[in-house]
């Protein structure tokens, strides 16, 4: 690859380059990035900055670092990807094992996304066609919170904040959903039942017609990042199973240490019917995601009116993301 001189390949960038949550032309910061080691970008200027963002909460193990590298490098020399369906392959079987003895134990199978927001489109998928299965195709619609953010794809930006998320100028193109008042005791305060009134009082009303809750669990994110009492986490549980709907915890962002236990999920010690992981998946090597779910979930797809369930990404369970990310978790290869 040709490398341009700086105030060229930055001419270019404002020129073609549509970069995210930009407009055309582009007038924002854009810093161009040459190098990254640890915590650090080193820039074409020779300046180098702390990446606090963390590549948007993925490079759990700083950036470069060699056992990721060594990994990519042994896999692509076999292949670099290969389509998942009818075939399998050593990264994504031995990866999906390890998620399965990592996560709790109902979550028994895996299915692998190319992105976070595509991890979060299958779990709503596999609710409204489970309920299908069960022959009550009229759950259709999502239980979710305020302030909760699950991604820019069409059925993710429906169960975001309506209001105070960046996907308001979507409302009117959007399926309307259910949103319960965000929680409001903090991680370590006293649980009072009334914080979880607004989201009994939907379930009470319309769990006929909803599938699922979905919920980034103790940690609201991109909503602010608002850490909420556990508690809230096992009354909604709890709830759920009293009528009749699915549990979907995003972990895409809270997963894999990122609050202190290796999901946030465990703060509250339940379980959900299905799980989103994600970005630190590969450290942020590249991307990467799953659902998963518990075997009572996955049976009913083979008896129901399709036979299978009905998604399957380009990109899924790509070799060279799968190796990087199994290379994270191997007991004998510690990072």
């Amino acid at each position: 690859m040709e490398f341009l001189p700086t105030e060229q390949l930055m001419a270019l960038d404002r020129q073609h380059v549509w970069h995210p949550y930009a407009a055309m032309p582009n007038t924002g910061p854009v810093f161009p990035v040459q190098a990254a080691q640890g915590v650090y970008l080193e820039l074409e200027t020779g300046e180098r900055l702390v990446d606090g963002m963390s590549s948007w909460w993925t490079c759990i193990h700083g950036y470069n670092h060699p056992r990721l590298n060594q990994a990519a490098q042994e896999q692509i020399e076999r292949m670099s990807h290969v389509m998942f369906g009818g075939l399998t392959h050593q990264p994504a079987v031995q990866l999906a094992h390890r998620l399965v003895q990592m996560t709790p134990e109902p979550l028994q199978h895996v299915f692998f996304c190319d992105s976070g927001s595509v991890a979060v489109e299958v779990a709503m998928k596999m609710a409204i066609q489970y309920w299908h299965n069960r022959g009550q195709p009229q759950k259709q619609h999502f239980l979710t919170l305020r302030h909760g953010y699950h991604g820019d794809t069409f059925a993710a930006m429906a169960v975001c904040d309506p209001v105070n998320s960046m996907h308001h100028l979507f409302r009117n193109s959007l399926i309307e959903q259910y949103f319960a008042d965000a929680p409001q005791i903090p991680f370590d305060g006293v649980w009072q039942e009334a914080d979880i009134t607004s989201f009994t009082a939907i379930l009470e009303a319309h769990h006929q017609n909803v599938a699922a809750a979905i919920f980034e669990p103790v940690v609201q994110g991109a909503g602010g990042m608002r850490f909420y009492s556990p508690s809230y986490v096992r009354r909604a549980r709890e709830l759920c199973d009293q009528y009749g709907v699915l549990l979907i915890l995003d972990e895409i962002a809270t997963g894999f240490g990122r609050t202190g236990k290796r999901f946030a999920c465990e703060y509250a010690q339940v379980c959900p019917d299905l799980m989103c992981v994600g970005k630190a998946l590969t450290g942020g090597f590249m991307s990467l995601a799953a659902t998963l779910a518990t075997s009572e979930i996955s049976q009913t797809f083979a008896q129901g009116e399709a036979g299978v369930f009905m998604h399957g990404p380009t990109f899924m369970a790509n070799p060279l993301a799968c190796a990087v990310a199994l290379v994270k978790f191997s007991p004998a290869r510690e990072l």
